[in-house]
């Protein structure tokens, strides 16, 4: 999970006036970089996220899951898992932090 600044990183800084990934909001002045297909399990692509967003995943999901068919924005938004998250965070302004809680128990 690398974290880039987008005053530090030109790549974020051109695709700053995109969308997020996940939550379709305006991209911030930080920009995470996720692996839809978790780059343990092989995935090459990359996508932006908001800081918030990417942790959302990750506190929700493990990379077995995220491989095993949750490699799509799509599939994510229709995952009861991060319907409420998403709801919550569509009215926050592109920088909006809060602390994320920690990973669901596994099983």
């Amino acid at each position: 999970m690398a974290t880039r600044d987008a005053r530090l990183n030109p790549t974020a800084e051109k695709r700053s006036d995109h969308d997020c990934w996940l939550c379709a909001r305006p991209l911030g002045r930080r920009v995470e970089w996720h692996h839809p297909v978790p780059k343990s399990r092989g995935g090459r692509e990359v996508v932006p996220l908001h800081p918030i967003c990417h942790r959302a995943i990750h506190a929700s999901f493990s990379n077995a899951e995220l491989e095993r068919g949750l490699g799509s924005a799509a599939a994510l938004r229709d995952h009861p898992a991060l319907a409420s998250f998403l709801r919550w965070i569509a009215g926050k302004p592109p920088d909006f932090h809060a602390r994320t809680a920690g990973r669901r128990a596994r099983r």
